[in-house]
């Protein structure tokens, strides 16, 4: 009887033994099909920024004049006149492009604080208007949302994946994404204020002495914003009156607003660092970014010269 007992007990064990074996071997296949996906996403996901990257860039066009010249302000509304007076130094060269990094949070939900950080890199192209902001989002410890919000060659481009593999959102490319996308380029100009220069392409109208209208056209695509201005002639906020956003599944024109502060010199431009964007809706203000320049990078139109910033650092 003994025996038979220490007999079942090894048998026991030994079972035991190859259970645990396989859950190990188990557990140990998976951790590699995951971080193997993982990677292989991180991967594609480059190389489809790269090929936004490519096409703003095969859109672009000269920027022209290559300085700012403020005796052709003559004519401009007087917010204006005074806001470029104040943030550009005469014979500033023309921002041709511009790359940037930015860190802060986003609101994840429409109903409530759902604000989740993001780290996020941004190429832009003045002429013809276009940008690519490329984002992580941290939606829980070692889980990212991979964003590309782009506007390029007429074409708004708004993607989220998880992990930069698994789709959660990507809207078609509709007119009504182009005009939002464009808004966004537009508003984004305070970062680089050679772009709202009327020889860019930006058309202003008067509207009192702290505000003033102004207008771009892109391809078949229009857009209209109102800048205010404060005491010190700084622009602290940008307004559309209705820019699409998306509500249960359809498209609503809706009151959008970008606000900034904390302005700070960078290579000759007075130029805001932190900044908000929100939904003015009926029951009051929505915000859903919140963010911070921490790099910037211009490429000039008169020589492509490269003069970046790094936490308040210049960079050669």
């Amino acid at each position: 009887m003994y025996a038979i007992c220490l007999l079942w007990g090894i048998v026991q064990k030994g079972v035991s033994d190859i259970c645990w074996k396989v859950i190990v071997f188990v557990i140990a296949v998976l951790v590699f099909v995951i971080t193997a996906a993982i990677l292989y996403g991180a991967k594609r996901w480059r190389s489809n920024t790269r090929e936004l990257y490519a096409e703003i860039e095969a859109a672009r066009l000269p920027t022209v004049p290559k300085l700012y010249d403020s005796r052709k302000l003559d004519g401009l509304p007087a917010p204006v006149q005074r806001y470029f007076r104040t943030v550009l130094e005469e014979e500033q060269p023309l921002v041709a492009a511009v790359s940037l990094e930015h860190t802060g949070t986003f609101n994840m939900s429409e109903t409530e604080e759902q604000w989740k950080p993001f780290k996020s890199t941004q190429r832009v192209i003045i002429r013809r208007p276009g940008f690519v902001w490329d984002a992580r989002i941290r939606m829980a410890p070692g889980i990212n949302a991979f964003v590309h919000d782009a506007y390029i060659a007429g074409r708004g481009v708004l993607t989220a994946k998880l992990f930069g593999l698994l789709t959660v959102m990507e809207q078609p490319g509709t007119p009504e994404l182009a005009q939002g996308e464009l808004i966004r380029f537009f508003a984004e100009g305070v970062w680089y204020p050679t772009a709202l220069l009327p020889g860019q392409g930006v058309v202003w109208e008067a509207i009192d002495d702290t505000q003033a209208s102004a207008s771009m056209t892109d391809g078949t695509t229009t857009v209209n914003l109102v800048f205010q201005f404060d005491s010190q002639g700084l622009i602290s906020f940008v307004r559309s009156d209705g820019r699409y956003r998306e509500v249960d599944g359809a498209l609503v024109s809706s009151p959008w607003q970008c606000s900034v502060w904390d302005y700070e010199l960078r290579d000759g431009m007075l130029i805001p660092l932190e900044g908000e964007v929100a939904w003015l809706l009926p029951e009051g203000s929505q915000p859903y970014w919140r963010g911070r320049i921490q790099r910037i990078e211009f490429e000039y139109a008169n020589d492509q010269h490269r003069c970046g910033h790094s936490n308040g650092y210049l960079n050669l």
